[in-house]
């Protein structure tokens, strides 16, 4: 029933993948009777990635907001058919921003309580980066992840991904502008401060945004651009 319902929706089915998590443990205390979740990604324009050759354009700053809008409405679409259907399904967002519940707390630390990156791992979908990127196996780190949680054990087994398959690849940490990751692997005993500064992420991208497009917001995309994995995928 879940994977027809996710099938119906996820259309055209290439630009999609998804995996089915088990969280128990794993949420904040306000999430945690949602013990499951299913992991969405929505492959982003590689020809749009591609020319993200120098910084930020306005085109991928126009196609990522619109990739994150069309992730809200679709999850939100699947989560309502699935509590039509007997199901205690949550949709969140793609991406938190100004003026969101939380969204003060975020920027104490750059986290927010639910990690699309986790769950992904947890699905079976991929890794985390040096970049602190999440890889998917498909399409690389050309995509955006968003989280439908549910009550009810969807009994599909994912295996879980533990540790980084990034090897010795260095490209996102060399092409980072803000030299903000340092090249540690990622596993899941490894904190994230410990590999990658996302306040230092996070202060270029603004830079970045600001004096190549004029807008007040927070955006770069050349870890993405340059990373090989998932390249396969359309070449």
């Amino acid at each position: 029933m879940i994977t027809k319902i996710l099938d119906r929706y996820l259309q055209p089915a290439g630009e999609y993948i998804y995996g089915f998590a088990d969280l128990r443990g794993l949420l904040v205390s306000r999430f945690e009777c949602y013990e499951f979740g299913i992991s969405v990604g929505k492959k982003l324009d590689y020809t749009i990635v591609d020319g993200l050759v120098n910084g930020p354009t306005i085109e991928y700053f126009r196609h990522y907001n619109q990739i994150n809008a069309d992730l809200e409405e679709v999850t939100l679409r699947i989560a309502r058919d699935l509590n039509n259907n007997g199901f205690h399904a949550l949709a969140t967002k793609p991406t938190i921003s100004a003026g969101s519940e939380g969204y003060e707390e975020y920027l104490e630390r750059l986290t927010y309580d639910i990690s699309h990156k986790m769950v992904g791992t947890r699905a079976g979908l991929g890794w985390i980066g040096k970049s602190d990127l999440f890889i998917s196996e498909k399409f690389g780190p050309r995509l955006r992840l968003d989280t439908i949680l549910l009550k009810e054990d969807p009994e599909v087994r994912a295996v879980p991904v533990e540790r980084s398959k990034c090897g010795k690849c260095r490209m996102c940490v060399t092409a980072c502008p803000a030299n903000a990751a340092n090249g540690r692997l990622w596993d899941i005993y490894t904190q994230r401060d410990e590999f990658f500064d996302a306040f230092r992420c996070r202060e270029k991208c603004g830079e970045l945004a600001r004096n190549r497009l004029n807008v007040d917001e927070r955006i770069c995309g050349l870890c993405i651009s340059v990373c090989p994995v998932g390249k396969k995928s359309y070449l």
